[in-house]
């Protein structure tokens, strides 16, 4: 079965993928290491890539973790790259995004305000129900602070422009953390940021191994 090693995103890990259709795949949860003194995200992604057998692979990324799946596909040969709820490169990346990074704006954020789970970041990630706040909530609460810091620092500082082959991006069209306008997607699902969890059926015509 082909393997499919997914990444993830800022503030999330393999929950937000429960309800996603990965049928055909043998899926691999990548997890986060901490990164080294000084670390850019073409370096972090060449020690990941490490982990991965060479065998052609599918790749996933879901929002911060898209920017890891392209680094990482610079490094090995893949048979496909999905991307969910993402930019793939430095142009997608909103105006504001680019500017607050140029300005090192949030290197003022308070830690504890990156990982708070409140009305702000429900309406920011789309999430509806109570078990997706609660998710939401859980996970910010266990995300680690360091890395949450240096992967927010290369999300809008990053210098990406190379295309991809063999790519897939899939977007909601009512995202709020990376707008819908500013992004070319193959294909667009009716949702926001948190449409892996809660529109997972319409994503599946695009994520299963038939697709």
């Amino acid at each position: 079965m082909k393997k499919i090693y997914i990444f993830s995103g800022l503030g999330a890990d393999e929950r937000v993928f429960g309800n996603l259709d990965l049928d055909g795949y043998d899926p691999v949860f990548m997890k986060w290491i901490q990164p080294l003194p000084g670390d850019e995200i073409e370096a972090y992604a060449k020690r990941l890539s490490a982990g991965i057998v060479p065998e052609k692979p599918v790749l996933l990324g879901l929002s911060f973790g898209r920017m890891m799946a392209v680094e990482v596909a610079k490094h090995i040969s893949t048979e496909r790259v999905i991307l969910i709820s993402s930019a793939k490169s430095r142009d997608e990346l909103p105006y504001y995004y680019r500017l607050a990074g140029r300005m090192r704006l949030h290197k003022l954020l308070p830690s504890v305000l990156l990982k708070q789970a409140g009305p702000l970041a429900y309406w920011l990630f789309w999430a509806e129900s109570k078990e997706e706040k609660l998710l939401l909530r859980t996970i910010l609460r266990e995300t680690n602070t360091t890395f949450l810091r240096w992967a927010i620092h290369q999300a809008l500082t990053w210098k990406n422009r190379q295309p991809i082959a063999n790519l897939t991006h899939m977007h909601g069209t009512s995202d709020r953390l990376l707008p819908y306008r500013f992004v070319k997607a193959h294909g667009k699902v009716r949702g926001g940021h948190f449409m892996v969890l809660n529109r997972s059926r319409e994503l599946g015509a695009y994520t299963s191994a038939d697709a």
